[in-house]
């Protein structure tokens, strides 16, 4: 899947993230995941918000929509008042009909360039605290627990608590 295009998403693009999103939480509910994502928790306004605000990046490959993210330039509800070192990735997804093993991977570099390309020195993420399976793909991929967030609120839903994760860049 090294054919990958990455470009920012447009107003066009509101409903297949909506899609992309469900599909997602829906993967994650059929493999036993329950306090992740739910379906029909997120709509196109809460995706025009971050695009106003931050970043939502989108990957295709072979014309299809493979995955997105979002990227923000701050995060206070989970990590409070910071500099601006960091950029804050969130909502990565992945079309597991459309994608190879690894992928999500991929993305994951991709926002870290983005990042680095913006002159920031740090990655970070928070990971739903009680998802291990997740937690240790960040851990993997290079970031490193760095604190916890309890009650974490949750556009759609109940507030969650969270493990915090951040990656230096080179």
């Amino acid at each position: 899947m090294r054919d990958l295009r990455v470009r920012p998403a447009a107003e066009a693009d509101l409903a297949a993230l909506v899609r992309l999103r469900d599909d997602a939480a829906r993967w994650m509910l059929a493999r036993g995941v329950t306090g992740q994502w739910r379906p029909g928790e997120l709509d196109e306004d809460h995706f025009r918000r971050v695009m106003a605000h931050g970043e939502v990046w989108l990957a295709e490959a072979g014309g299809r929509l493979a995955g997105a993210w979002e990227l923000w330039w701050e995060d206070e509800d989970a990590w409070g008042p910071q500099p601006p070192v960091a950029g804050y990735v969130h909502r990565l997804m992945v079309d597991r009909t459309v994608t190879a093993p690894g992928t999500g991977r991929l993305l994951l570099d991709a926002a870290e360039r983005r990042v680095a390309g913006a002159g920031r020195t740090r990655v970070r993420l928070d990971c739903l605290a009680g998802n291990a399976q997740l937690n240790a793909y960040y851990v993997k991929a290079g970031y490193r627990v760095v604190g916890r967030k309890a009650g974490k609120p949750q556009p759609g839903g109940p507030p969650k608590s969270f493990t915090l994760m951040e990656k230096r860049l080179s």
